[in-house]
């Protein structure tokens, strides 16, 4: 924890999500379908990108994590939309009076190449968080053939974010079950 500007504090979160590649499954990453053979096997929709974001949101909060939140064992998430579970996650921050400087997401993927879509996943993130644009950055990478993405069995996501504490109270966690 850093403190600045008369003791007001940021945080720093990181998050990791990881999916496999599925035959009859459609790719969602950033909130973007991307036209591919497989998709991503998960409970919600497998956006590891927002998955990854939501990790880091909430860690950097001391709010556990996704699947504090939202259970792969909950029928009402059974396919849903990433991108609603992150405006719900921006929705607890509020209420926890954080504010999110800005969120760094890599995305580890050999095949499909998704560098045309960053720019949407970019508007996807920071319109579900209400933020600019200018603090989200998204980039993408592959193994070089190595691992479980570079054999095309899964894809992955790194996410880090700072938060800033609006009112100096780190710490007071009373209102994490009251949250939307």
């Amino acid at each position: 924890m850093i403190e600045y500007n008369g003791g007001r504090t940021m945080r720093i979160g990181m998050g990791y999500d990881v999916h496999r590649l599925e035959e009859g499954r459609k790719l969602i990453l950033g909130g973007v379908e991307i036209p591919f053979e497989k998709g991503l096997l998960g409970h919600s929709d497998a956006d590891v990108a927002v998955h990854a974001v939501m990790d880091a949101l909430l860690g950097a909060a001391a709010l556990r994590d996704i699947g504090t939140h939202f259970s792969d064992s909950d029928p009402q998430y059974k396919g849903i939309s990433s991108i609603t579970l992150l405006e719900h996650v921006g929705r607890l921050l509020e209420a926890h009076s954080y504010v999110i400087s800005n969120i760094d997401v890599t995305i580890i993927a050999q095949k499909p190449k998704v560098a045309p879509y960053i720019e949407q996943m970019e508007n996807n993130v920071a319109r579900a968080l209400g933020l600019e644009k200018n603090q989200i950055n998204i980039k993408a990478t592959t193994e070089e053939g190595l691992g479980f993405t570079g054999s095309l069995q899964g894809i992955s996501a790194h996410a880090v974010c700072l938060l800033e504490d609006r009112c100096g109270q780190i710490g007071k966690k009373e209102k994490q079950d009251e949250a939307v």
